[in-house]
């Protein structure tokens, strides 16, 4: 009888790998969960890529998306060394000529020489205040630095003050207390080898005749003879450096100015003198063509990016016969779908002939990518410069020059709009009901005024002094302007003369625009009894529409709901159209801002992956524990299989030795 074996221990039955083969076919549930699961990683992955490439899109327009980038114009000097340019888009094409005669200076000031910078000086109130010094018949000592028989005036942007006392009365205190107060006047230490070898140094940060200094000294004696400075007065001050202003030509137009930094005379063009000319030399505003190329190429290359990205995640690869990971996904085919929507339509209200990417030379290839015909794109920003602007980025235009497109919100619609003015802004003002009583101000005696300048009030005091009218007038502004509560606010006041009476005007627009004056012991002598008009908004229509205001602002309604234009002059009546468009580059933007966010498309795409690994995760999880039991089954009944096994196999055993017994007796 043959014997049942196997290696192993009891009947050789091979239970482990008998379960285990078992377990491979129960596990095959598992098996395709974590093949799935990978499969959701991958795409997790691949959302991961799609991201930082539609984020890597949006950077690259971010510039684009702005007219800026479309219109830049280059400033080129014939001699770069006499004078630098740059162009804004608000500047015209042409050529000029230009001669530099003198450049702008500040006024640098000394004051007397001191044996100690730590030593204690005198305690006191500085006042410093900006204007032009007048030397008329009288004359300016160089050897001495002082003026004779000559006048200052205030330019009226504001005197400013500084207290000195205890803490900070030394030399060096001083310096640090001037320097830290930012008041338009650096202040340093000069160390001349004498005895007294330590001498204060001031100059006015701004160059420039109206940019001279006068300073007042109410306090200690020692201080006002250390820093008192008027160039009609007592001048305890040496001049060491005359404030000048530069003067040039352009185009054989004599021009004076305070700055070396010339921004307002030809219009959108920043002139920085160098130095002196001894002939005229030129300087050319063109087109920059190289930037508008540059641009429209980097959006070119900015899409085709994105394309090659997504091309890779989704699309079909021939030769390997394998798709992207993301082939046929709902959400891929959805964003290519709306970025191809996007650049093949026309652009409208533009105000211009171009509304499409091919009068440009940008075309679609069969792959899918864009292609930049630079031929066409030169011969486009020939004849049509102003207009390449509005392809890409967000633009507002108006048809009357003194009507211009400030903003918008996400609530404007694209449109045209037309524009009509019912009521310009104003001006707030205050006019005196004659001329000033006296044009001598005693201090204590006629020298206080209190104003109020938009609502916000402030109490001024006139320095003491025989003034001409003008000179008062100056004085009279520049104290109102120095007040820190009118300037941090972006407050101040112009003060002219009509009939010799005094006219305080604010230089903000609208209904807050106002100026008034309470009281204070100098109010009858300036202004007598005055006049008060308050400034009003303006007032008109958007497209039909009511507009609200502010100011010089109006502000759309309806369809043009947060469209602003700024009114600063001009007709009542009619005044043209607004056009507010929105470019490629504008709305490609706005769709990977859309995308992006927090409950854009791909967050929303990669959230549900994320919720169906998750759940894919808990069904593994019950389907272990479920393994552990079916192992445990199976191993107890291949158990009890080889323990019935290992019997029979004694048995036999028995039987086999009993027979061949009873064969060995007969």
């Amino acid at each position: 009888m043959a014997t049942i074996s196997s290696a192993g221990v009891g009947s050789g039955l091979d239970v482990n790998g008998i379960v285990t083969q078992l377990m491979t076919l129960e596990r095959r549930p598992i098996t395709l969960l974590n093949t799935k699961e990978a499969s959701y990683q991958a795409q997790i992955s691949a959302y991961g890529l799609l991201k930082g490439a539609v984020g890597s899109f949006q950077s690259a327009l971010l510039g684009l998306s702005s007219a800026g980038s479309f219109q830049s114009l280059s400033a080129t000097p014939a001699d770069n060394s006499i004078v630098t340019a740059s162009a804004s888009s608000a500047a015209v094409a042409g050529s000029y000529t230009l001669e530099v005669s003198q450049l702008a200076k500040s006024q640098n000031l000394v004051a007397t020489g001191q044996a100690s910078t730590t030593a204690s000086i005198g305690n006191g109130t500085v006042t410093i205040d900006f204007g032009t010094i007048s030397i008329g018949s009288g004359s300016f000592d160089a050897v001495t630095g002082k003026y004779t028989g000559a006048s200052f005036t205030s330019n009226g942007n504001g005197a400013k003050t500084l207290t000195i006392d205890a803490s900070n009365n030394s030399l060096s205190g001083i310096r640090d207390a001037i320097n830290a107060a930012n008041i338009g006047v650096t202040a340093t230490i000069i160390n001349d080898g004498s005895t007294t070898p330590y001498r204060l140094s001031l100059s006015s940060n701004n160059m420039g005749q109206s940019n001279s200094l006068k300073i007042s000294v109410a306090g200690d004696a020692a201080l006002a003879n250390l820093l008192g400075q008027d160039p009609a007065g007592v001048q305890n001050m040496s001049e060491v450096a005359t404030a000048q202003n530069a003067s040039l030509k352009v185009n054989g137009v004599a021009i004076s100015k305070t700055s070396n930094t010339v921004t307002d005379v030809i219009p959108g063009v920043t002139l920085n003198l160098l130095k002196q000319t001894t002939s005229a030399t030129s300087l050319t505003v063109a087109r920059d063509s190289a930037s508008v190329q540059s641009s429209v190429g980097n959006f070119v290359q900015a899409y085709n990016d994105l394309n090659s990205t997504l091309k890779n995640l989704s699309g079909y690869d021939a030769a390997t016969q394998k798709g992207g990971i993301l082939q046929g996904d709902s959400t891929v085919l959805q964003l290519q779908s709306q970025i191809r929507s996007i650049l093949t339509r026309s652009i409208t209200n533009t105000s211009g002939s171009l509304t499409t990417l091919s009068q440009i030379g940008v075309s679609f290839q069969r792959d899918g990518s864009l292609a930049l015909d630079s031929t066409k794109l030169s011969s486009a920003i020939a004849s049509n410069f102003s207009d390449i602007a509005a392809l890409f980025a967000e633009t507002g235009r108006t048809t009357d020059s003194l009507v211009s497109f400030t903003s918008n919100t996400g609530s404007t619609k694209v449109g045209t709009y037309a524009v009509n003015i019912t009521r310009l802004a104003t001006q707030g003002s205050l006019t005196g009901s004659a001329a000033p009583v006296s044009t001598t101000i005693v201090a204590g005696v006629n020298d206080a005024l209190d104003i109020s300048l938009n609502g916000k009030a402030a109490s001024i005091v006139l320095a003491a002094g025989s003034y001409t009218a003008a000179a008062l007038a100056a004085e009279l502004q520049s104290k109102i302007n120095g007040v820190s509560d009118f300037a941090s606010n972006a407050l101040a006041v112009t003060v002219t003369q009509s009939g010799g009476a005094f006219t305080l005007t604010s230089t903000t627009y609208g209904a807050s625009s106002a100026v008034a004056a309470t009281g204070g012991n100098g109010l009858a002598n300036l202004l007598g009894t005055p006049t008060q008009v308050f400034g009003v908004d303006v007032e008109g229509t958007l497209g039909g529409q009511a507009a609200t205001a502010s100011g010089q602002s109006l502000i759309g309604t309806g369809d043009a709901e947060g469209l602003k234009i700024l009114v600063s002059g001009g007709a009542l009546g009619d005044r043209g159209n607004v056009s507010y468009s929105q470019g490629y580059a504008y709305n490609l933007n706005v769709l990977a801002t859309n995308l992006l966010s927090s409950d854009g498309a791909l967050n929303s795409r990669t959230t549900g992956i994320t919720s169906t690994i998750d759940e894919i995760g808990k069904q593994r999880t019950a389907l272990e524990r479920r393994m552990v039991a079916i192992e445990a089954r199976y191993r107890a009944q291949f158990t009890q299989l080889d323990t019935l096994l290992s019997s029979m196999n004694q048995t036999s055993t028995y039987l086999t030795q009993q027979l061949n017994a009873l064969q060995s007796l007969n």
